[in-house]
């Protein structure tokens, strides 16, 4: 999916609030490349690894979205600059899942899964880094997955993330 030309491709990072400080490590580059590479980051809006590829973002000059949970903005991160507020709870994974064109989960929680099936689900390509990656990248697992071919694919680091997330933005789809 490639971006109209007055948008900027967006990429979800999936990313756990309660998250260990490698996690918090790995999402803050993830935040910082989307940014470099001209990407909005669209995320679930609140805190740990959601604030640090919030902040890796915005530090690095980048446009942040944060899709929150609640009603009011001030749940969100302080480097979230767009806040949308859904009154959704949890199902608001479905709107972060929807709004990237590419999503990198980044380690991970229940919510961070429930992002990565709602990409699957929705024909987005997924990236794993950390987390679900060792359970979800099973033979068996891609056996059961297999009309997921080349749409769920691990990383090792950041940068590989991001490069593959880009790498599957096709530019001759329609952007959705």
């Amino acid at each position: 999916m490639s971006a109209s030309p007055s948008r900027a491709p967006r990429i979800a990072v999936c990313a756990p609030g309660e998250a260990s400080d490698e996690e918090i490590l790995l999402a803050g580059a993830v935040g910082r490349l989307v940014a470099e590479h001209g990407c909005t980051l669209v995320c679930g809006g609140l805190g740990g690894a959601m604030a640090a590829a919030c902040r890796g973002a915005k530090e690095a000059g980048g446009v942040t979205i944060g899709i929150i949970p609640g009603y009011d903005d001030r749940a969100a991160n302080p480097w979230v600059e767009h806040v949308i507020c859904t009154g959704l709870g949890q199902a608001r994974n479905a709107l972060v899942a929807a709004t990237g064109q590419a999503l990198i989960a980044v380690g991970g929680g229940w919510g961070t899964l429930s992002e990565i099936a709602l990409g699957l689900r929705l024909g987005r390509p997924v990236v794993l880094l950390g987390g679900w990656a060792d359970l979800l990248f099973t033979e068996d697992v891609r056996t059961r997955l297999g009309v997921f071919e080349g749409t769920i694919v691990t990383a090792e680091t950041s940068e590989a993330a991001v490069d593959a997330a880009i790498a599957a933005l096709s530019p001759s789809e329609p952007s959705s």
